[in-house]
């Protein structure tokens, strides 16, 4: 274990994606090939892989796939100790309730917390924090709702296959439409103002 004051090491975006992405992928596969108690259990294991190998690689445990990691095992093991897919079609619903909340309170003491999700990211003023987290919020509470409606309406299949090709991209796109709010609130133009 290294000490509290060695610095967390940079890791290829690349790569960080990988880890982040891979147990869904795993997921997904196992999923496809046998059955969703056989895929949860793929799941479980992967997420555990990928938060060993983020902590060899950065001598720390990002935030987001730390919270989902937990979740991951809790209601991957109520899944498989219970022989109910219910819980790990949970899982995503709470794991997006539980970052909207964090964010909500956040803003609700004038406290951004992306701020510290994305620690050295983005170098953004305290207005821009605030309004991105909301943003995120709103979006978290967005895909936990969407999850409900695909778990509750389609096929065991059509759920998982959503949760890796239709969350993921739909994540992606709502990252990548923040970039004028990035640019217009950043805090590296007032310092070059």
């Amino acid at each position: 274990m290294s000490s509290p004051d060695s610095p967390a090491r940079a890791v290829h975006p690349a790569l960080k994606l990988s880890l982040e992405l891979g147990p869904l992928l795993v997921f997904f596969v196992a999923n496809a090939k046998t059955n969703l108690f056989f895929a949860t259990g793929a799941f479980m294991a992967a997420t555990i892989v990928a938060l060993v190998v983020s902590w060899i690689l950065m001598r720390r445990l990002p935030v987001m796939p730390l919270v989902s990691g937990a979740v991951v095992l809790v209601f991957g093991g109520l899944t498989l100790a219970l022989q109910n897919e219910l819980f790990i079609k949970l899982k995503p619903t709470i794991v997006n309730l539980l970052f909207a909340g964090a964010l909500f309170g956040g803003l609700a003491f004038g406290k951004p917390l992306l701020a510290i999700v994305f620690d050295q990211a983005f170098d953004l003023k305290h207005e821009g924090w605030m309004k991105l987290s909301r943003r995120w919020a709103w979006f978290f509470v967005f895909l936990a709702a969407v999850n409900e409606i695909v778990w509750r309406t389609q096929t065991t299949d059509v759920w998982v296959a959503f949760k890796v090709w239709g969350m993921m991209p739909l994540t992606m796109v709502f990252a990548m439409a923040q970039a004028p709010l990035l640019q217009r609130y950043s805090a590296g133009d007032a310092a070059a103002e």
